[in-house]
């Protein structure tokens, strides 16, 4: 099994999802323009806040995907296809359930978002109008956390590129229909979004029909099984507490760059744009290791599970020394692009060593969380999570007073390496268990 795992394999399942992710900031930006030929600046910072909150509440059960990928792959590596099927009916049941407890409970989440976040009463009443209509489609979308994480989770990453192309595709045309010649405004833009997700939804699930098609899906005492529905509890608490820890850490970044005036603030939001493209690339590495780890893990073989690991692992050092290299050649100009502003385009530049050097740092830390993911390793992720925002506030407060804004840089990259450290060593007891 183990010849089976090719460069060839690991690109298979990788390349679909950076395609994918690649789709993302289109969307937003389409979002954003429509609104934009309104004219007026109240519509633009509604969508922009509306949109914010939704993905910030539904980012919390993120832990879906993630779980789902790694009980599913393990499941599939064993061989046991009923308990795949099950795992389906799971986390569809805990995805749409999910969604209405947020419908049910949108007056006081979004009450307590805006107290977090405050805008003007003009831009908080559409933001208001465009989130009541987007949260009715909050159960399709966060059940398509768990439809992705089971498709990644045997290879199937060109359906999961197929159906983000749709919703995307779908919600960008039904932008332009609803808001530019139908004249709907920022409720168009909402409008546009609940009919892609809730189509997404139905793509989703015909791209699944094949698990339909057996009586497992339906096996009631084994869906509800007490052990499985246990594991399958700790694995997403131990997750989510781990993305809460990290999501504490990147909030804490932006609210220190902050304090360093209006000029540093819009060069380290340009520059984390940076971040998120070696984030979107590496994503399609870090699933594939999900996906092959799990399955070596589930068969009980070890030397598979190495080869996994070192495979996507090599793929992602690839990835980000060019990442790095075209950040060090041409980052000046994605700047320039980003931003006409000549006080913000040199403030970005004396910062940019930062993202030459952050791919690299950081490709440790992305790559492992694929690997612990598969192999549902999520303790390990949470404590070593822990123990990397320790070292990360420590950074904090040794380099912030003394290098400013250099100093809050080069603690995020602390916190990239310290992740990448503590995981690497609990990388052993990881493979000793496949033995």
């Amino acid at each position: 099994m183990a010849d089976s795992l090719t460069h060839g394999r690991v690109l298979k399942i990788a390349l679909p999802i950076v395609i994918s992710n690649a789709t993302v900031p289109i969307l937003g930006a389409v979002d954003t323009g429509v609104v934009g030929q309104l004219g007026l600046a109240a519509p633009i910072g509604a969508v922009g806040i509306g949109a914010i909150i939704l993905s910030g509440i539904y980012w919390l059960f993120g832990f879906l995907r993630m779980g789902t990928a790694g009980l599913t792959a393990q499941a599939h590596g064993a061989g046991q296809t009923g308990e795949v099927s099950a795992m389906l009916s799971r986390s569809l049941m805990i995805g749409l359930a999910a969604g209405v407890v947020i419908m049910a409970l949108q007056i006081p989440l979004f009450w307590g978002a805006f107290q977090l976040s405050p805008a003007s009463a003009e831009v908080e009443g559409m933001a208001r109008d465009y989130m009541g209509i987007r949260v009715l489609s909050a159960p399709a979308a966060i059940a398509l956390f768990g439809i992705t994480g089971w498709l990644i989770a045997q290879e199937r990453t060109k359906a999961v590129l197929v159906m983000q192309l749709w919703m995307n595709g779908l919600n960008i045309a039904l932008d332009v229909l609803f808001v530019l010649q139908l004249g709907w405004g920022v409720e168009g833009v909402a409008f546009a979004t609940f009919i892609a997700e809730w189509s997404g939804l139905g793509l989703g699930l015909w791209l699944c029909r094949d698990a339909f098609r057996t009586p497992a899906w339906k096996d009631w005492p084994r869906v509800f099984d007490r052990a499985r529905l246990g594991r399958m509890a700790s694995v997403n608490t131990d997750i989510m507490l781990r993305s809460v820890l990290l999501e504490a850490a990147i909030i804490s970044f932006l609210f220190f760059g902050a304090d360093f005036g209006d000029v540093t603030l819009a060069a380290n939001q340009i520059l984390l744009q940076f971040l998120h493209i070696t984030s979107y690339t590496l994503d399609g590495f870090a699933f594939a290791a999900e996906a092959l780890v799990g399955q070596a893990l589930g068969a009980k073989n070890r030397p598979r599970l190495r080869r996994s690991a070192y495979i996507t692992s090599l793929w992602g050092v690839i990835v980000t020394v060019g990442l790095a290299a075209s950040f060090a050649l041409f980052g000046g100009t994605i700047i320039d692009i980003m931003t006409t502003a000549p006080e913000v385009q040199s403030a970005a530049r004396s910062y940019l060593i930062y993202m030459v050097f952050g791919p690299v740092l950081g490709v440790g830390a992305y790559m492992l969380d694929g690997i612990f993911i598969g192999a549902t390793r999520t303790r390990d992720m949470r404590n070593m999570m822990a123990v990397s925002f320790a070292v990360y506030c420590v950074s904090l407060v040794i380099l912030l007073p003394a290098f400013g804004n250099h100093g809050l840089w080069l603690s995020l990259l602390v916190l990239y390496i310290a992740r990448g450290i503590t995981l690497g060593l609990r990388y052993p007891a990881l493979e000793a268990e496949a033995a």
